[in-house]
């Protein structure tokens, strides 16, 4: 699957945001739900001011369940939930050191 354009421009202009150390994570509510959300944003100057460019939010909760990934096995679908879940319990198994998997 492509990735659009707009959001590799995004991803970069973090990714400097980041380097340049004007990344920030910003309490905030979200507009439908009034929930907090915690929001990745990049920090601008506009002369004296900081102006903050919301980039997204960070998961709540466990976010292996929050997204299904693509399927390594078909470059146009991605994991139904079932493999997802299965995928994801595995990673934390092998951040815990308690994988199964052949290690290189």
């Amino acid at each position: 699957m492509t990735i659009p354009d707009h959001a590799r421009t995004n991803f970069h202009t973090l990714l400097r945001a980041a380097a340049d150390g004007n990344l920030a994570l910003m309490e905030c509510l979200d507009s439908r739900t009034s929930e907090p959300r915690y929001v990745l944003c990049a920090v601008g100057h506009d002369g004296i001011d900081r102006v903050f460019t919301p980039f997204g939010h960070l998961a709540d909760g466990n976010p292996y369940d929050a997204y299904l990934p693509p399927d390594p096995d078909n470059p146009q679908g991605f994991l139904v939930p079932a493999q997802a879940r299965s995928e994801s319990r595995l990673l934390a198994a092998e951040d815990k050191g308690e994988s199964n998997a052949d290690q290189a």
